[in-house]
């Protein structure tokens, strides 16, 4: 091969046999690599680049410094904050077996609905012994009030007689004045002037007799007209023990006390209950519930009653809901603990407490799904009327 160069080849020595045995160079070309073309820096991008990113995080930083100092510095905001609803406990005023379970988990109930019935047996005897007694009560008020009746007729009778004697007692007393004048005269006899006299005595221990027995008379007409008065209170009792054993029989039948769901059950027929004995418990859904919001002490200066609230729901993302400040609690929560702190000894650490506010909530479609015990962020709007230039209330958060 010829072993001319090239620019882009070299002659590359190889050995060849000959006479002599010396190596013969061989100008096959061999390809080599052209030097590396070095890129020239762009300092013109450079400097432009360092200028915009200064320019975004400033504007970046005025825009949030803007936003924070015409709406943030209004918005006091916790997830320190929980769904709840006044819910009620459902439990029997009166004991026995449970006859009837009328309800299941979960099922929607009204006020009044029948939810469980203990076995009334029992309850209707004991009612008609009560209607017995109130039967007997007013049979004994109607002998009374027909012997107070008859007494009465006696004290006439009784009247009657005291005045037939004390006629006769009167005719005595003339007849023995009358023989007795006769008998000093020499006109009558002794024997007829015993007589008289003796007469007279009878007559005037007939009227003791009759004044007596009237007296005893008109006492009876008072007996009767006590032992009357006793037969009505006797009446009373026994209709109020009537009515006592109509609530009985009617608790029987324990009813939902207010509309909600049905939760926590745990009665089942056949089982024996007391009355007080938890059975379920009926929880308020959709205008029943309200929000509970833990704010810092340093927090609800800024709030007052009416306030508008925001709030999101952890169950349902960022779906907006909204409600009204309703009113603050009389204290810290540590405050209703059951053991609160006392910090008047020992070392002491302060520590912000939190108030509970309570949030009414506004109508929103996904109402029907909320359920106690959420958890709940919420944002309380304090811009307002009764804010300062620097955003502190003017009004304590108590006032109403």
């Amino acid at each position: 091969m010829d072993a001319r160069r090239s620019d882009n080849f070299a002659p590359v020595p190889t050995l060849t046999a000959t006479s002599e045995a010396r190596p013969v160079l061989d100008a096959t070309p061999v390809p080599v690599a052209p030097p590396p073309v070095l890129a020239k820096p762009k300092r013109g991008r450079a400097r432009l680049v360092l200028p915009l990113i200064l320019l975004a995080a400033l504007g970046g930083g005025g825009s949030y410094g803007w936003h924070w100092w015409t709406v943030g510095r209004f918005h006091q905001t916790t997830d320190d904050a929980y769904l709840q609803a006044d819910k009620v406990t459902v439990a029997p005023k009166v004991g026995g077996l449970v006859a009837t379970v009328a309800v299941g988990d979960n099922q929607p109930v009204r006020a009044g609905d029948v939810l469980a019935t203990v076995d009334d047996r029992d309850y209707r005897n004991a009612l008609a012994q009560a209607e017995a007694e109130v039967e007997k009560g007013e049979a004994q008020l109607a002998g009374y009030q027909a012997a107070v009746i008859q007494q009465v007729a006696q004290v006439e009778t009784s009247k009657a007689d005291v005045s037939n004697a004390q006629a006769a007692l009167t005719f005595a007393q003339q007849e023995a004045k009358r023989y007795q004048e006769l008998l000093s005269t020499g006109s009558g006899t002794s024997q007829r002037a015993q007589q008289t006299q003796s007469d007279l005595l009878q007559k005037q221990a007939a009227v003791t007799k009759t004044r007596a027995a009237l007296d005893a008379s008109q006492k009876q007409v008072a007996t009767f007209q006590a032992l009357e008065r006793s037969a009505r209170a006797t009446i009373a009792g026994a209709r109020a023990k009537v009515e006592k054993a109509k609530l009985d029989l009617d608790y029987t039948a324990i009813r939902a006390p207010i509309d909600g769901v049905v939760g926590d059950r745990s009665v089942r027929p056949g089982q024996y209950v007391q009355p007080g004995t938890a059975l379920l418990t009926v929880v308020p859904m959709e205008r029943g519930l309200y929000l509970v919001a833990n704010f810092k002490e340093t927090q609800i200066g800024h709030m007052l009653r009416g306030q508008a609230v925001t709030f999101t729901v952890d169950a349902f993302g960022d779906h907006p809901f909204r409600g009204t400040v309703e009113s603050f609690a009389p204290g810290t929560g540590s405050q209703f603990a059951l053991l609160p702190p006392e910090n008047a000894t020992g070392n002491f650490t302060k520590v912000v407490q939190r108030v509970p506010v309570r949030i009414k909530l506004a109508d929103d479609p996904l109402l029907p799904r909320l359920r106690p015990g959420l958890s709940v962020e919420a944002t309380v709007e304090t811009k307002g009327d009764d804010m300062d230039g620097d955003g502190r209330t003017r009004l304590s958060f108590a006032t109403p």
